[in-house]
């Protein structure tokens, strides 16, 4: 067993000094998880890497944090905090769609500074809907998803993490690619 796999067994079962001695062990990784994931995020998001890690773990081990939560094992604390870092991101990108954020308006570059199509375009809120309807569908395929687009997780890492081949993940992925694709773009048509 690994000192991480060890630790959140010690958390388990209530051990009030686990959570302190996790931290440190996760934080370098989640925090390159968070960094990659913000940097895929539309021009002007405020969110710092660091405030988003501490967010995700706040969540999961924060004030009424339950010790019978379980992970078996890193990899399922991995997904727990790629899930953590969705959710938050999802609650920041509904509150700026709010009034009090401006709605619908939308900001407009100037030509020359203009940021170029791409990942950053990307309707968070949208992904999340679409990725809930791909998990009734086929949940592995929106696991894989979560892993890869939220957690930043490379293909062999979020392979890893599923518990199946790198080539199985593939699979999965160019599935969870074009499905997605098909559905945003029937929702941008409604």
């Amino acid at each position: 067993m690994t000192d991480l796999t060890q630790i959140l067994t010690d958390l388990e079962s209530g051990d009030p000094t686990a959570a302190e001695q996790l931290f440190p062990l996760v934080y370098e990784e989640l925090r390159a998880l968070a960094a990659a994931k913000l940097s895929n995020e539309k021009p002007g998001q405020t969110l710092q890497a660091t405030a988003l890690v501490h967010e995700a773990y706040l969540r999961l081990l924060g004030p009424g944090f339950e010790a019978s939560q379980q992970w078996n094992s890193r990899g399922h604390f991995f997904s727990a905090a790629a899930e953590a870092m969705r959710r938050i991101l999802i609650e920041i990108a509904r509150k700026k769609r709010g009034p009090q954020a401006g709605g619908d308006r939308q900001r407009v570059a100037l030509p020359d500074i203009a940021a170029t199509a791409g990942e950053n375009d990307i309707d968070v809120i949208a992904l999340s809907e679409c990725l809930d309807k791909l998990g009734q569908q086929d949940a592995r395929a929106a696991e894989l998803v979560k892993l890869r687009f939220f957690a930043g997780l490379t293909r062999q890492q979020a392979a890893e993490v599923l518990g199946v081949s790198v080539a199985t993940a593939d699979n999965d992925w160019a599935y969870a690619k074009g499905w997605l694709r098909a559905e945003m773009a029937d929702c941008e048509h409604n």
